[in-house]
């Protein structure tokens, strides 16, 4: 029963982990952050692999899955002491997109009550020139919607990995206790064939 329950409950874990993390790539997306997507392409494939031996009793893969939710915290940390400019990090720098391009956060211009207004600079407009983008009215920091997303993914990254452990170790203890009494003995096999020595012999005293 334990085994079973700590199953569903990993199964849930993996599912709602791939809903979270779809949801997360769709705003990477559209603020261009590549190495983002990038980070959570693998994560998905990854929790997908995880779900598939959960559901189909493949430890090894639970392993795998375990392992790269260590990761997974990791990088999250990471993305927190990014948006909160900890160890030297700017949250302004374009280390996220690998320098290709200046964009930013999605939330930085679309957060809960973000107004955005479009100021075109002094001068002369042409077709290259920029126009100065004016963010008020947030109600929360752009860099805190991050910080709280990766907090997020931390939370159930942790609950993954101790129901992963959890259940690759009652998978493990299954199978000694099925090799234990005799579930993978191969010896049998080769009983039912063996003929004892005296009776090989006999017909050679017969014959003589």
């Amino acid at each position: 029963m334990g085994c079973c329950s700590g199953r569903c409950t990993l199964i849930f874990l993996c599912i709602f982990q791939l809903m979270v993390a779809l949801e997360r790539q769709v705003f990477d997306f559209l603020g261009y952050q590549w190495a983002p997507i990038l980070a959570n392409f693998f994560h998905i494939i990854i929790v997908i692999l995880g779900l598939f031996g959960t559901i189909q009793y493949r430890p090894r893969y639970i392993v795998v899955y375990a392992i790269w939710t260590a990761l997974w915290v990791a990088w999250n940390v990471f993305i927190i002491c990014f948006y909160l400019e900890v160890g030297g990090l700017s949250k302004q720098s374009d280390l996220l997109t690998f320098n290709i391009s200046a964009h930013h956060s999605w939330w930085s211009e679309h957060g809960p009550g973000c107004v955005r207004r479009e100021m075109p600079t002094a001068g002369v407009r042409s077709l290259d020139s920029q126009s100065y983008i004016s963010v008020m009215g947030c109600l929360l920091e752009y860099q805190y919607i991050e910080v709280l997303h990766s907090a997020f993914q931390i939370l159930v990254a942790l609950l993954g990995f101790v129901y992963a452990c959890y259940v690759v170790s009652a998978f493990t203890e299954e199978e000694d206790s099925f090799d234990f009494i005799g579930g993978f003995d191969p010896f049998p096999l080769y009983h039912v064939n063996e003929k004892p020595s005296h009776l090989l012999l006999k017909p050679m005293y017969l014959s003589t």
